[in-house]
């Protein structure tokens, strides 16, 4: 967008002052990164269809990959602290903070809760520092809102494993080193780590996406893949451990969906202020108005959920059920809000000048991934029903 300002932040409630000095100092460090440089390129990007890898030292500099892990070479934030990263990165693009998620949340996180002490110091110090790039394996092409139903097999061949099948919709998986990939192991899933050059093992980029353009997304295809015994995640229980995963990713994901919605709300607002018409700018009249007072009222609903959600990380007393439901709501409200805005724009909407479709297109394949908008409705609709309404 030309002649862009530096953000000043959506806080009508004055959240801030319920945040620590560090945890401000670490969204500013991140909020000031994705004004000074992500969003310098994420157009160029978005159009060519390419994720911004020359932004990947910075990435890593600013301790957004794993963040809230100890040790390791990992920033050890809190749980508040990393959903602000994760804010502000969506607040740039939703592409780019879905590689930041997969690479901490689906394949760090996995290695760390499930994986060996060997395994832990080879691999996190360097995904950490950005050196190793992790992708996660679990969707397949016809298993998604299912995935124990998974046709991919470890079979048992003396002094390693062989891994066959084929998984889908992978973030990060053309460029990934690493690849954490879930399979069943005489009926029961397990987790294994597969390394890229393996025998057998190749990943197609999807083309043709109009969502998501500045991710990678790929399919990964397994054929009698050889992974040695060593690269099994020893401590992962079933289908239930690839689960916590996504738990950690939807965590994240509920915050990035507020920082999306502010930049849309941002860029309505001041387009508001400085677009005349019948003589007087829109922000003047009341239709317009009632819109901007609307999202801005979501907005802050969803900023207060997200903070308790973080609190209640942090003191070890999180559900799952509760971050579906706020991944739910902040998702929905966030797609939302785009719309609005695109609506406020009028044809300028559409055009990348502004944020506004960039944000409301990504925003549709958010609203599906990591559960979708309906599977989060029924996980919660059993949890205050006792009645399960999706099997």
């Amino acid at each position: 967008m030309g002649n862009r300002t530096r953000f000043r932040g959506v806080d009508y409630f004055d959240v801030d002052s319920l945040l620590s000095e560090e945890e401000r100092l670490v969204r500013d460090s991140v909020r000031a990164f994705v004004d000074d440089r992500l969003l310098a390129v994420i157009e160029r990007h978005y159009r060519e269809g390419t994720f911004p890898l020359e932004l990947l030292g910075e990435i890593a500099g600013l301790g957004l990959l794993g963040a809230n892990i100890q040790g390791y070479g990992c920033a050890g934030v809190n749980n508040v602290a990393y959903g602000l990263m994760m804010q502000e990165l969506e607040r740039g693009d939703s592409g780019v903070r879905s590689f930041a998620s997969v690479q901490g949340a689906l394949c760090m996180y996995p290695i760390h809760a499930f994986g060996s002490p060997e395994q832990r110091e080879r691999w996190l110090p360097r995904m950490a520092a950005g050196e190793v790039i992790g992708c996660f394996g679990l969707t397949e092409p016809d298993f998604g809102s299912n995935p124990g139903g998974m046709l991919t097999r470890l079979e048992e061949r003396g002094d390693h494993f062989q891994l066959s099948g084929t998984k889908r919709w992978i973030t990060n998986g053309s460029m990934a080193h690493l690849a954490v990939v879930w399979a069943k192991l005489d009926g029961v899933v397990h987790g294994v780590l597969v390394e890229r050059g393996s025998p057998g093992f190749t990943s197609k980029p999807i083309e043709g996406k109009f969502s998501l353009r500045a991710s990678d997304t790929s399919e990964l295809i397994f054929e009698d893949t050889p992974v040695p015994r060593d690269n099994l995640l020893p401590g992962t229980d079933g289908l239930k451990s690839a689960l916590m995963c996504l738990n950690q990713a939807r965590y994240g994901i509920a915050w990035g969906a507020v920082g999306s919605a502010m930049a849309s709300y941002d860029c309505a607002l001041e387009y508001a202020r400085s677009r005349v018409q019948f003589e007087r700018p829109i922000a003047g009249y009341q239709l317009v108005q009632g819109k901007l007072v609307q999202m801005l009222t979501d907005i802050t609903a969803a900023q207060l959920l997200c903070l308790r959600l973080g609190r209640l990380k942090d003191e070890h007393r999180l559900r799952h059920t509760q971050v579906c439901l706020a991944k739910r709501n902040n998702v929905h409200m966030a797609l939302g809000a785009s719309r609005v805005a695109r609506d406020i724009l009028g044809a300028s909407g559409i055009c990348d000048e502004y944020p506004v479709f960039r944000h409301m297109c990504n925003l549709e394949s958010v609203y599906t991934y990591e559960g979708t908008h309906d599977i989060h409705t029924l996980i919660v609709g059993e949890d205050i029903t006792g009645l399960a309404a999706y099997s």
